[in-house]
């Protein structure tokens, strides 16, 4: 019995030896550089010019998957730009870029990139920076949520996919509004369900509002739901 002992340490004394040996096991690094194109849309609200010494609020607004693409009058179809058009004015900015893959998810560090060049270049209130996003946006604006914890005074999501396992990577600090539609048959509403009973469970500040009867297009009833935008208006992050 000792025999086969001593034979397996050195066995494994072997392969230890040509672990660290192995010729084609090589150490390196590498830089590199991913670029984006976006285009967007950026409104500025009625009183903006005439208040020249005031900075204002801004909500990143992310579009669904429907709107991806190359072309920007797209994104004018939902949610806060299609009011824009319709006649609806906002007390704040609305930064509405486009992700231009038809098929791919979008590219998070890119659009915190241009985020951060508009507040640069603008009269922005660095504590009053909102996010939203709907369907594939607000898997997204979760991201985000995730990525960027320091950065955002509130979140809405519309019927979006949920990074659970990372939910607690989101600042506490930081009021959420969910909103699904509960016949939502291409995202189901359990994405929205699980997400925010984790966040409460963990003593977070969360609102559902569920739609009976509402399939995907929950964007509809959410984004003409004023309380939401009065709502967005009294969060200020405190950091």
């Amino acid at each position: 019995m000792l025999k086969k002992v001593y034979f397996i340490l050195f066995f494994l004394s072997l392969q230890g030896c040509a672990a660290q040996s192995t010729p084609n096991l090589v150490d390196a690094e590498m830089e590199t550089v991913t670029t984006e194109n976006l285009a967007y849309y950026l409104y500025y609200p009625i009183n903006y010019e005439s208040e020249p010494e005031k900075d204002f609020p801004i909500l990143l607004f992310l579009h669904g998957g429907g709107d991806s693409g190359d072309s920007l009058v797209s994104i004018k179809r939902s949610g806060p730009p299609k009011m824009i058009v319709e006649g609806k004015q906002f007390p704040f900015l609305i930064l509405a870029p486009q992700n231009p893959h038809q098929k791919k998810w979008w590219n998070t560090r890119a659009v915190n990139q241009l985020l951060d060049s508009v507040v640069k270049n603008n009269r922005i209130d660095k504590k009053r920076i909102y996010l939203t996003g709907l369907s594939r946006g607000g898997g997204a604006a979760w991201e985000m949520a995730v990525q960027y914890p320091d950065k955002f005074a509130a979140l809405a999501v519309v019927c979006g996919m949920t990074p659970l396992p990372y939910a607690a990577w989101i600042d506490k600090a930081m009021p959420i509004w969910v909103f699904h539609g509960e016949e939502d048959e291409s995202i189901p509403i359990s994405e929205s369900e699980t997400m925010v009973d984790r966040l409460k469970g963990m003593g977070y500040d969360v609102k559902f509002t569920r739609y009976p009867g509402v399939g995907h297009n929950s964007w509809v009833k959410a984004y003409n739901t004023q309380d939401l935008y009065d709502w967005f208006m009294e969060q200020e992050r405190m950091d």
